[in-house]
């Protein structure tokens, strides 16, 4: 029997977002029902005539609400901005290269406004429910994306990640989220957050078998790479270290138990455990309570926007870029060149691990309830955000795994596996491995 043709798999897609009793409304803002078509229908021709444009050709994919699409205002989750910002001149940099690999582009998915937060609340333009419990969070601040995968609107949802919004939202729904290192895929035409932390990743679904993942794929396109099949290493022999101290502070019972279990499950796998005690991480937590490199940068981005039209910020975004406002350019620059000395601090202790290995999240997915009451919501992003904003703090490359470990019917925990900044392909190939042990 063939498989579906990529229009049909399009056509099946386009009915979930329409679907009025689903989360399309809230989990994609603009829908290209007919560019897909049209996409879908020459990916297909191409099948036919025995030829591709690649492994991604005919792949069905979303993009978050802040990169650019020729012709269209970037709204970055922002009423202002969609009232506002005037029409993108050309698309963004990765939404080129997924075009001209034939991926089929069917969203803009939500996501939190200016993408500054992890939980993935949007008041504008509503928060899609986790496909695991809608009365909960999906995570964020690339909210619509892992909706989007999980109840079939698409293949891969493209993201970013600038503290955690691509691992946060994927761990919260049991799926795949990739943060390469900094540097490997442009962000050109992504509305920022902050220049110094944002990356660009992708979403995908749970798979054993990451070697040939859609999302694997998309980020090889992304990175201008020529995508070849990962081979996943032998895990035996492989020195992982736990990080102790504030990653495993506080952790909600479920976390506490499916990482327990997942290190267990490495350790039969003859994984070299180690417990590593990591005192830069009391060096991030002293520079970020001078004000962080983040939030500054956000001021500059949004102070205008602040001053005109804050009332029309979400609240519990605007005290986030108005904290950055009080940070001095003297006391930014100072802290600029301290991050700078801890990221090569950090790669030095590194050196002699394969990877390092935490929950991506210290709670599972809180309730869209709960998080209405802004000191709630304060004290759950800092939970969700806080293991992950390590990661680009340093300058290192990470992915969140799911976790089903604990019991069956749980609520989705994700592990986090972090390696040195330039070593992706070598942490997809663990990644790999890993995933097929914790499948097995």
């Amino acid at each position: 029997m063939n498989p579906p043709s990529c229009r049909d798999r399009l056509e099946q897609a386009l009915v979930r977002i329409a679907d009025p009793s689903g989360e399309g409304t809230r989990a994609c803002l603009t829908v290209y029902a007919d560019a897909a078509r049209a996409a879908a229908d020459a990916a297909d021709a191409r099948t036919a005539a025995g030829t591709s444009l690649g492994p991604l050709d005919g792949a069905i994919v979303s993009i978050k609400d802040l990169f650019d699409v020729a012709g269209e205002p970037t709204r970055a989750g922002s009423k202002i901005l969609a009232e506002e910002a005037p029409p993108a001149v050309a698309d963004a940099a990765v939404v080129r290269r997924l075009r001209a690999a034939g991926a089929v582009i069917v969203a803009k998915t939500n996501m939190t406004e200016f993408a500054f937060s992890g939980v993935g609340t949007n008041p504008h333009f509503g928060t899609p429910g986790n496909p695991h419990d809608r009365a909960r969070v999906p995570g964020g601040s690339s909210a619509g994306a892992p909706v989007a995968v999980a109840d079939g609107m698409c293949d891969i949802a493209i993201g970013t990640d600038t503290g955690g919004s691509v691992r946060v939202p994927a761990a919260l729904c049991g799926l795949v989220g990739f943060k390469p290192s900094r540097q490997r895929v442009p962000t050109e035409g992504a509305f920022p957050l902050s220049e110094t932390l944002d990356s660009v990743g992708p979403i995908g679904r749970s798979v054993a078998d990451c070697a040939k993942a859609d999302w694997v794929m998309a980020d090889a396109v992304m990175a201008g790479e020529e995508f070849a099949p990962l081979e996943p290493l032998a895990l035996a022999g492989l020195r992982f270290g736990v990080a102790e101290g504030l990653p495993l502070d506080r952790l909600d019972g479920t976390v506490a138990a499916a990482f327990a279990a997942a290190i267990s499950r490495l350790d039969s796998a003859a994984v070299d455990i180690t417990h590593e005690t990591l005192p830069l991480l009391d060096d991030m937590a002293e520079l970020n309570a001078k004000g962080g490199v983040l939030s500054p940068e956000a001021c500059v981005i949004h102070s205008d926007r602040l001053r005109r039209r804050g009332a029309d910020i979400d609240p519990n975004v605007r005290v986030r870029i108005e904290r950055g406002c009080t940070v001095t350019e003297a006391d930014y620059a100072e802290m600029m060149r301290e991050r700078a000395d801890l990221v090569a601090a950090m790669d030095a202790r590194l050196g002699a691990l394969d990877a390092l290995v935490m929950p991506t999240t210290a709670i599972v997915a809180p309730t869209i309830a709960e998080v209405a009451e802004p000191h709630v919501f304060t004290a759950r992003n800092a939970a969700l955000l806080r293991n992950t904003t390590i990661v680009n703090f340093f300058d290192l490359c990470a992915i969140s795994l799911p976790l089903f470990l604990a019991r069956p019917g749980a609520l989705p925990v994700g592990l986090m596996v972090v390696a040195r900044n330039g070593h992706d392909r070598r942490l997809l190939r663990i990644a790999a491995a890993t995933a097929q042990l914790f499948a097995a």
